[in-house]
This record gives structure tokens, sequence and C-alpha cells, in this order.
């Protein structure tokens, strides 16, 4: 039909309504988890921050299904929609701790329990290794019977206290222990796993030559550690002795490859008063040709460290502690009797690697006058002079 110009409409299509009179998503603090959000119609494209949600300001939380904008509500404005929840554990009971705590020499078990038991399963426990991050299996089990791998073999078992556990129980823990395991539910297409740290308890100590600092290339390092009772610390392990204390100025190589040093007292020798205290980093180094010192990690012994007061040499020393069913203590001994028996003398004493140190747990003037416990260090003496004593370790 035409329509004359007085009466002519103009006919357009339908349109949702303005961006402001739609109400606008906002970002909540603390919601339950993090989103990542597509670009809004309109243009507006939220950030995607961690630990934020979402929801519409002014509207209900609760979202349809469809797209991440999909639909329209009654004023014809989209709905935001969050991604779907990760669907929870299907036969696997998360753990109530997710960080196991032990010391050397001690058993302990790492939970991992069944709320059903799927058709032709297998579980499989792993760890990833703290060096090289590769996931080696431990552990492979049907319910009926199992197989071990690898250098835990020997000191692992199934707990198996009813038909649906399959915890991992470790026997005589050695430092290398420590780490992330996985358990895995094998299923075909619904596998499904939960991970566990195991934490030793330990302390972390700085260690270098007889020859002075930045003597050592990695794999130096790691042999030097492993002879005075301890291991090359891991990373996490030297940031958390970091946060109770340790300060100390010398570069060190840690278990992953890289090279750091912890401050507590910024000073100019030690990268300056303008940077903040922290762990500070080298990165990762060259294991063959870069050269510092080693941090170094033990825990408890099986076993006793005590003093012998005389004015020996070093090999009246060993003498003196063989005469006594012993030996000569080594440098991860003795902080580990500073740190889990609290040993404390104010007398230097020989160690088995050829220096002079003595254990301080309540500071005192008259022993080194420092106002922190620690372990303190005359070096490495020559081995013929006759002023001190000597450190024993007994094993039991």
């Amino acid at each position: 039909t035409r329509l004359s110009r007085s009466r002519e409409v103009r006919l357009r299509p339908a349109q949702t309504p303005p961006a402001s009179s739609c109400p606008q998503p906002a970002l909540v603090p603390n919601a339950s988890r993090a989103v990542t959000l597509g670009e809004h119609p309109g243009g507006w494209k939220p950030p995607g921050m961690p630990g934020l949600g979402l929801r519409a300001a002014g509207g209900s939380t609760k979202v349809p299904r469809g797209g991440l904008w999909s639909g329209a509500s009654a004023r014809g404005c989209p709905h935001p929609r969050v991604p779907a929840a990760a669907p929870r554990l299907q036969y696997l009971l998360e753990p109530l701790h997710a960080v196991v705590h032990t010391q050397r020499g001690a058993t302990v078990t790492l939970p991992c329990v069944l709320r059903s038991l799927p058709r032709n399963y297998r579980v499989k426990w792993s760890k990833v290794e703290p060096a090289n991050y590769l996931e080696s299996v431990i552990i492979i089990t049907n319910g009926l019977s199992h197989k071990n791998y690898g250098p835990l073999s020997p000191r692992v078992s199934l707990r198996h206290s009813h038909r649906y556990d399959a915890s991992l129980t470790i026997a005589d823990v050695a430092l290398e222990d420590e780490g992330r395991y996985r358990c895995q539910l094998v299923n075909g297409l619904e596998d499904e796993s939960v991970s566990l740290t195991l934490h030793l308890e330990g302390v972390v100590f700085p260690y270098q030559t007889s020859n002075g600092r930045y003597k050592f290339n990695y794999h130096e390092a790691k042999r030097a550690c492993e002879q005075q009772d301890s291991r090359l610390a891991t990373y996490q392990q030297l940031y958390k002795a970091w946060t109770e204390g340790l300060d100390w100025c010398n570069a060190g190589w840690v278990l992953d490859g890289t090279v750091h040093y912890p401050i507590i007292n910024a000073r100019e020798p030690c990268g300056g008063h303008l940077l903040l205290p922290g762990v500070r980093t080298y990165g990762a180094r060259d294991k063959l040709k870069d050269r510092f010192d080693a941090f170094c990690f033990t825990s408890a012994v099986n076993g006793r460290v005590y003093f012998i007061r005389g004015h020996l040499n070093f090999k009246e020393a060993g003498q003196a502690c063989r005469n006594h069913g012993a030996a000569l203590a080594k440098v991860g001994q003795l902080y580990s009797a500073w740190k889990f028996s609290r040993l404390d003398r104010c007398d230097g004493g020989w160690l088995a690697d050829g220096s002079v140190r003595y254990p301080i747990a309540t500071p005192r003037e008259r022993c080194g006058g420092l106002p922190d416990p620690g372990v303190r260090s005359f070096g490495f003496p020559n081995k013929e002079l006759r002023t001190y004593g000597t450190y024993c370790f007994a094993g039991r």
C-alpha cells in the first residue's frame, strides 16, 4: 500500500535496549573461583582476574545454560554466564589435608580412598621429581595385585586397610622422598586423580669448601651436600628457610639447577640497600662451568650428636670418637641435632669435613655474641692445631 508523505512510517528491526539500560556485569571479590570472560555484545570486555567471579549488578547470580552470553531477560538484556564448574570427583575422595608432614626415618601414609569401585579399574601412584619435574611411577594396583617401580620400590606398600583403600605407605622416609605425589584412578575415559605433597621437617644451611666460596659447579655441590648427610635444598625449602630468618650473602645452587641467595637485612655488599628483602636469584646457570656455594637440606637423624672436650687436632678428634664407638659428626648431623634436639654448646669442635663449628640454641654474649640461634663456624683451621674438642655421631 502506498503511503502519503504526511503519513509515512519508518519500520525498524527490533533492538535490544541501549547498554546503559541493561544491568552491567560487575566483578565481585571473594567469589569461589576465577572466570575468564568473553566479549559482551555491547563491546564491554572485563579483564580476567584471578580470585574474582562474575555477577550482574542489580540482578540474580543464577544464569541460564548455553553460551557465555546467551538468551535475554524480559527487558531484552543478555544474560551473563560463567563456565560450568569442574566435575566433582566420582570415584576418589578428596583428602582432608593436601600436605602431609613427616621427618626422615619415619613411616608415613599418603591417603587415597575410593568412594566406589568401578569395573576394570587401576590405581597408579606417581611422584613428580623436584630436580627435573618429571613424573615417575611408584606403584600400580588393580585391587587384587600390585607392582612396584623405581628406587622407592623396596620401601613402599599399599595400606589396604579395606577394599576401598589405595593409600600409599612409605617406610624409613629419606630426604629425597619430599615432593608432590599423585594418586590416579585409571578407568578408561573417566580417569581422575588427587595430589598430595609430602613435606619433611628440616633445616637448610649454606655450605662451601675449605678453599673458599664459589668453588662448586652444580654436580660438585650436589655431591658435597650428600657427603654431609644432607642433599641440595629445593627452592621451596630455601624460601621457607628465608621466611624463618636465613640471611646469607653468598649465592648457592639448589636442586633444580638454579642459583639464589636469601637476604633478610638489605646491605651494600648483598645487592645494595635499595632492593627489598627476599630470595635473590641468578636463575638457571651452566651446571658444569658456573661455580657457586651450595644450599643443603637435612632432617632428623637416627642417632645422637655429642661433644667430647679436649685440646685435640683433627686426627686425634677422629680417634676420640672411634674410642666411643662413634664417628666424627658431619655438618648436616650437627645442624639436625641443633634443630631437633636443641643441642647447645659454646665449644668449638672438629667435624668430619675438617671444619670447626658449634651449635647455639640460646644466644648469649660470650658464645659468639650474635642475637639469633644458629650453628657458628670457625671455618677450616689448620688440622694440626690442638685447640678444639670434637663433635661425634653415634647411630642407633
